[in-house]
């Protein structure tokens, strides 16, 4: 008998991460693009920038093409930053030499610096990519001929959940940095000098209803055979049109909305218009397409915007057990994903209750700070006389603005919306105090949450990880947290936050009310799962399961998913039990998978398995300190499967260095791998994963949550809205506490 569950303390970073910084941090706009040395008098230029991104079968590939140009009459080097995507493995860095694309190598962090600055100093190709901890992933290039360009391709997978039948995805463009010697020595450049595109292949085995890009609204959006393309950038924004159509009259392009809800590339509107990414087209005859499109639009481009994608499976979907494995040699090694998609009867509850609202005024977050007070406003709202609630907030110090928990009454909820409406940023980031002081103000005998809106930069005070997990372990309450900004510090947020038994949304400036609020909006009022576990037990065959990774998941609320991923031998089939309580009542549910003794269609399952192992070693230094075991242990998983990580990094040189240097070419050999499995792919049907089609495990369908209509952005507050709408779903949380004791933990 196998069991998934996985280590009781969880941070994604190394302990290292969260050192002192200097006090005072004066936080910069900073986005995805060329980094210059201050005062440099002739910049580098990002002259391309593609993105192609397949999601398929519980996971999304994305790969980025990139063209660096240089105007100068000297050579140059390039360095390049972006953000790091949620739970993104970096798979493939690769650098045109001679015109030939040469895959990186992952190898020890150091080495590959000083291999890289050895190829640079003797005048030969080389790039590196690095991950700069929770940060950024960080690229450089050299040289870029004076007056010529270089190419570059970079890759990573990660996994693609429901939230409530909803889905979402994330490019990170956009990010705050607090780090002020990064600031003061490097200019950003996010301008693109040339081509700019986003493409998407959303392929599903359950039907899509509709997709959204809050603050893409002219992105283009078509349904295909097996799910949806989207499209953003050149040759996506304005069409090419005959000189006039077989009535004779000569078309028209007039600026409009782009209708999200378009059941096709197409709308007739009116008998005679039609809409496309933001233009309508008076073609005269009803419904009819134009017949090719091209680039009209010369606009300036910058990475600056995240692109959030959301979609909606039909409702009323079957709650499934799907389980996706990879096993190339029949006598050799395999790996799975099984991915859980519950339909369990949660009910709901009522009930009055404590929030304590715990806010994150230091300077990193002076552009959320409007987001974060319009949002505690209306949250407010959203309570009950019944309900208390106190507002504490921290910078250098913690302070209780509302002198313990007040009553939720009108006069209450007015006096405190206008006071986290005028809230101003200050100082650094005392992330410690102002969680200590929230937690000591809770009532222990009424139901009580904490609802921790941050970007989690903690600096100043108590800064170890393992003080933090301590916090919120030795109490008996549940911490939700909103992480403002794909560059927040998720590594500290997230495990923090679920190993009180609670759970984080993490929020872009380009989310919206109708795909942030699904991630919360699902799990207010139902009871929840509580004490969860996963055995997988073989019963036929001779299978053998060994190595699973997961999360650190304690409890499972309505809507959520739940994934683990191991490795197995041999073939046969599983019993797959899932336990734990509902309402302080046992629970069980059971299904069987079946291991194959091949399996060849999704090799990237190899890389996910590292990705989450190395994350869990990760967490354990991070709580008991470095070793020299375990970062061995994180560099060998990390070359062996490919995966970048803050311990390695990825160099590609000419072919003669890496033999010469005598770096063996496993990545290249399963990049190649990958790609021709994903030739496979794109070239066959979607496939159905689900494995418990003979004996459904859960009896329910799955929770699915259907937003009203709504425009891009909340008509204008879209910002305002994410938050407000993100606590507001939070404040109804506390009903899941009520199953056992005071604060109903279990």
């Amino acid at each position: 008998m196998i069991r998934s569950f996985i280590p009781t303390v969880s941070s994604l970073a190394l302990a290292a991460s969260l050192g002192v910084a200097p006090l005072v941090i004066s936080p910069a706009a900073e986005a995805a693009g060329l980094l210059t040395p201050a005062g440099t008098q002739q910049p580098l230029e990002l002259a391309d920038h593609e993105v192609q991104v397949v999601l398929e079968d519980g996971y999304a590939i994305t790969t980025i093409e990139q063209r660096f140009a240089n105007p100068g009459a000297a050579a140059a080097e390039a360095r390049y930053s972006f953000p790091v995507p949620e739970k993104a493995a970096v798979t493939e860095f690769t650098y045109w030499i001679d015109g030939q694309p040469v895959v990186g190598e992952v190898i020890e962090r150091e080495r590959g610096r000083q291999i890289y600055e050895d190829e640079r100093a003797a005048g030969r190709e080389a790039a590196i990519a690095e991950q700069d901890n929770h940060y950024a992933f960080d690229m450089r290039v050299t040289p870029v001929p004076a007056g010529g360009d270089v190419m570059v391709r970079l890759t990573y997978v990660q996994p693609a959940r429901l939230e409530g039948g909803i889905g979402r995805y994330v490019y990170p463009l956009e990010r705050q940095s607090t780090n002020e010697d990064r600031i003061a020595f490097w200019d950003m450049s996010e301008d693109i000098t040339g081509r700019f595109a986003f493409d998407m292949e959303l392929r599903t085995d359950y039907p899509i209803e509709a997709v959204r890009l809050p603050a893409h609204p002219n992105a283009h959006t078509e349904r295909t055979a097996d799910g949806w393309r989207i499209s953003l950038g050149d040759g996506r924004n304005v069409i090419d049109l005959p000189a006039q159509d077989d009535a004779g009259t000569a078309p028209v392009l007039t600026p409009t909305a782009h209708n999200p809800d378009a059941e096709s590339e197409w709308d007739a509107i009116g008998g005679s218009e039609v809409i496309l990414d933001g233009a309508v087209i008076e073609s005269g005859v009803e419904g009819e397409m134009p017949v090719s499109a091209r680039r009209m639009d010369a606009h300036s481009t910058r990475l600056d915007t995240d692109i959030v994608l959301y979609w909606r499976q039909v409702a009323n979907q079957p709650a499934r057990v799907d389980l996706v494995p990879y096993k190339a040699d029949a006598e050799g090694r395999g790996t799975f994903m099984l991915t859980l998609t519950p339909g369990m009867d949660l009910g709901p509850i009522t009930g009055g209750r404590d929030f304590a609202f715990v806010l994150d005024v230091s300077g990193s977050m002076g552009s959320k700070l409007s987001t974060l007070g319009e949002g505690v406003a209306r949250a407010l709202a959203q309570l009950t006389p019944e309900d208390r609630f106190s507002i504490v907030t921290f910078s250098d110090n913690a302070r209780d603005l509302t002198g313990g928990l007040v009553s939720a009454t009108p006069e209450n909820v007015a006096r405190w919306t206008a006071g986290a409406r005028a809230l101003q940023t200050e100082g650094s980031t005392n992330l410690y105090a102002g969680l200590d002081l929230a937690i000591r103000s809770l009532d222990a005998d009424r139901t009580g949450a904490i609802v921790l809106v941050t970007d989690g930069e903690a600096n100043v005070g108590v800064t170890e990880t393992k003080r933090f997990l301590d916090l919120v372990q030795n109490q008996d309450t549940r911490l939700f947290t909103a992480v403002m900004g794909t560059g927040a510090n998720r590594p500290l947020l997230e495990p923090m936050t679920r190993l009180s038994g609670g759970t984080s949304v993490s929020v872009s400036n380009s989310d919206d009310v109708l795909g942030v609020l699904v991630e919360a909006a699902n799990k207010v009022g139902y009871e929840a799962l509580n004490g969860l576990n996963i055995e997988l037990d073989a019963v036929e065959g001779d299978v053998r399961i060994a190595d699973i990774q997961a999360e650190d998941i304690r409890t499972l609320y309505r809507g959520e998913q739940l994934s683990v991923l191991g490795r197995y031998w041999g073939e046969g089939d599983v019993r797959v039990t899932l336990t734990g309580e509902i309402a302080g009542e046992s629970v069980q549910y059971e299904t069987v998978a079946s291991l194959p003794k091949t399996a060849t269609r999704n090799p990237e399952i190899e890389r996910l398995w590292a990705f989450q192992a190395i994350e869990n070693r990760m967490e354990q230094m991070a709580l008991l300190g470095e070793s020299a075991d375990m970062k061995t242990d994180v560099i060998d998983l990390s070359v062996e499967h490919g995966v970048l990580t803050p311990l390695t990094a990825m160099v590609a040189l000419r072919q003669e260095r890496f033999e010469e240097l005598g770096i063996e070419r496993r990545n290249r050999d399963r990049v190649e791998t990958e790609t021709n499995a994903a030739a496979q792919r794109a070239g066959a049907p979607v496939q159905s994963n689900r494995t418990d089609t003979t004996q459904p495990m859960f009896q329910s369908p799955a929770p699915n949550y259907t937003p009203t209509r709504s425009g891009g952005g909340g008509g204008g507050s879209g910002n305002v809205g994410i938050l407000g709408m993100i606590l507001a779903a939070l404040a109804g949380f506390a009903s899941l506490f009520g199953t056992k004791g005071k604060r109903g933990r279990s």
